[in-house]
């Protein structure tokens, strides 16, 4: 790839700024803990240290989980070790759960796309690392094939009527029937949580919980989940627009994104002929309810399900976010916007706060709950827009927007009352500092990154965190708080993310301009993406830190730093995490001076001085590019070909 990239000096002297050092000092952490982390949990061979046999669906994820951020962190710094630390971690896992049954072709034999969502994350940060590579590229086009009707093996997707055929898909196709076997290491994960029926024998829904564990109830559960659940369509496979939208990065195959567009319309359009409310079951024909007695709730992962809107609006905020990216329509926001009005339009004071329907039973709507504000702040990364801004102002607040935390579990953090999946805890108190509400934010921020790398640290050292400890951990005794209990299987199974010291939510949000990515499956979308110069790679140049101050609908205000007393460094800004949006102009603040550049151009190179550094302000236009996996260095067409293999019909007996 032959291009200019526009450019601009920085040489003024600048003392290093303390969220300079700091980002440097959490860039240079992670670089260690990385080695540490992978060598407490691998035998030689690179295999995890764990059990010999693992008898269901559920957890194929969560070792993709818990090494995910070895991938995202050389994406925005981390070094080269950390990456082949990455490749081998995703191999080592891939070839493991294969071995135990649920991986099949490298991907999940069949589970539901919240897990998919939560697992692929892994294979979606390789497309920020080196984008060349073939065998990445490969496994997106083979993956994608699994949901476009291409691969015969995994029939997932009706081309006719654009719908996934299951809850329940993967690369051994749809699992319109499921057996004992595939719930049971999380019966006792599912004890604690709501029955998924409401007219189940064995068990009083009145409780609000379904005790999985007892094998007469357990029969029941799975004997109605066959009659009624996993045949036909549901919106959480909205997730799956990450994995073709991810494709797409690659390919620019326009049938991709098509797919995208096509499958969020389709939702749209049962929402709109369900009086506005997203059904959270399809049959095979299309037809809403087709198996669920005609009603629109009760599918699987829907409005009755225990996480209930949870589920709905988040994986219709990816899609629409995936879709917005790839046209540059906001009309894709729509839905998602209709449904959070929806919501809001059934609430009821409770208590002086105002809070909403979770759920629908039988009896209409319930499980009034005070409204979550990250998926509307998603939204709103995306449009900019008041209308946004103002979903998320009028809803009630029962803790301190404010507040920065250093989260204490992968999931539902009891102490602090906020889900802190993948330990991404401030997502709120970003959007906070986006509007001006915290001083100092950069520093606090940072700082709480520094706190919850050596809190992990210190947990991962310990002996509760010894893995071959596991299956003998009591609370009691354990010398460390682990946040879930280790004895339960569907528990044990989450235990490297507990363990894992790579987590980095203070240095992304700086560096991305956004939030972390949404934990079940999505993209991680930022306003900016920084690239090194002179090593011609992804993520910061050593010595070099920046953080985005300030975003709004047409600009980008951001700091950059080179503190090494000695070197210059060249910093390559991208605009857009996948180079979707275009900077026109930049202005230049050091020393005191300001300078306007001209740039047109999603690519604006830096050269910093050694010691020096800038206020950078940015004018952009938002999704005019396509996003794609390109670099400054490489595009497309200077990548290998994909390998053709030989059609299937040649293997078959004469």
């Amino acid at each position: 790839m032959s291009t200019t990239i526009p450019s601009a000096k920085v040489s003024a002297p600048l003392a290093a700024p303390k969220w300079a050092t700091m980002e440097r000092e959490i860039i240079d952490k992670l670089n260690d803990a990385a080695v540490e982390f992978v060598a407490r949990y691998t035998r030689p061979d690179g295999t995890l240290i764990w059990r010999d046999q693992w008898g269901s669906m559920d957890g194929s994820d969560d070792p993709y989980e818990a090494f995910m951020n070895l991938a995202l962190f050389y994406s925005i710094g981390g070094n080269e070790r950390v990456y082949e630390l990455a490749r081998q971690m995703w191999d080592m896992i891939t070839w493991q759960w294969t071995q135990y049954g649920q991986i099949h072709r490298e991907f999940d034999g069949y589970y539901d796309w919240m897990h998919h969502g939560e697992g692929m994350l892994y294979f979606y940060f390789f497309g920020l690392t080196k984008p060349e590579s073939l065998v990445d590229r490969q496994r997106a086009q083979s993956f994608a094939n699994m949901y476009n009707g291409k691969d015969p093996e995994a029939p997932n997707y009706d081309p006719a009527l654009k719908i996934i055929r299951s809850p329940l898909s993967g690369s051994r196709g749809p699992r319109l029937q499921v057996t004992h076997e595939d719930w049971q290491t999380h019966r006792t994960v599912l004890d604690d949580y709501l029955a998924p029926y409401e007219d189940l024998k064995h068990n009083d829904f009145s409780k609000m919980k379904a005790h999985w564990s007892d094998d007469a109830l357990y029969a029941e559960i799975i004997e109605k989940m066959n009659e009624r659940m996993m045949r036909g369509d549901v919106p959480l496979n909205l997730n799956a627009t990450s994995l073709m939208t991810h494709a797409f990065m690659y390919s620019q195959d326009g049938t991709l994104k098509s797919w995208v567009t096509d499958y969020l319309d389709l939702w749209h359009k049962r929402a709109k002929e369900n009086d506005g409310i997203l059904p959270d079951n399809v049959g095979l024909t299309g037809k809403i309810g087709e198996y669920n007695d005609g009603k629109w709730w009760g599918g699987y992962y829907g409005w009755r399900w225990p996480h209930g809107y949870t589920t709905l609006i988040e994986p219709l905020t990816n899609a629409s976010m995936n879709a917005v990216m790839l046209t540059g329509d906001y009309k894709y926001l729509e839905l998602a916007r209709s449904q959070e009005d929806l919501i809001w339009s059934l609430r009821k004071e409770v208590d002086g706060i105002m809070k909403t329907p979770m759920k629908h039973f039988d009896a209409g709507w319930g499980d009034y709950r005070l409204l979550n504000p990250k998926n509307m702040i998603y939204i709103w990364t995306t449009s900019m827009a008041d209308e946004d801004l103002a979903r998320i102002d009028r809803m009630s607040r029962d803790t301190d927007w404010n507040e920065i935390v250093a989260p204490g579990v992968s999931g539902s953090d009891g102490k602090t009352g906020r889900q802190t999946k993948h330990y991404i805890a401030n997502t709120v108190s970003w959007f906070q500092y986006m509007r001006g509400e915290i001083a100092g934010y950069p520093e606090k921020i940072l700082q709480m990154n520094l706190t919850l790398i050596d809190n992990q640290l210190r947990k991962m050292r310990s002996k509760t965190g010894a893995p071959r400890d596991w299956d003998n951990y009591d609370p009691a005794t354990a010398d460390c708080e682990v946040g879930l209990d280790l004895r339960v299987d569907g528990y044990q199974i989450h235990a490297w993310q507990e363990f894992n010291p790579v987590y980095f939510e203070g240095l992304g949000q700086m560096v991305f301009g956004g939030p972390m990515h949404i934990s079940h499956g999505g993209l991680q979308h930022g306003k900016v993406r920084p690239f090194d110069g002179q090593k011609r790679r992804t993520g910061l140049p050593d010595d070099v830190a920046m953080i985005v101050e300030k975003v709004t609908a047409t600009t980008v205000e951001m700091q950059v730093a080179n503190i090494s007393k000695s070197d210059a460094r060249q910093l390559v800004i991208q605009a857009g995490t996948f180079g979707e949006h275009k900077f026109t102009k930049a202005t230049i603040t050091q020393g005191g001076k300001s300078e306007e550049v001209a740039i047109n151009n999603k690519w604006f190179a830096i050269d910093l001085a050694a010691g020096s550094g800038a206020s950078i302000r940015f004018t952009i236009e938002r999704y005019v590019n396509s996003p794609t996996y390109e670099t400054p260095w490489q595009s497309k067409s200077d990548w290998d070909p994909l390998i053709k293999g030989r059609p299937a019909e040649n293997f078959k007996a004469l």
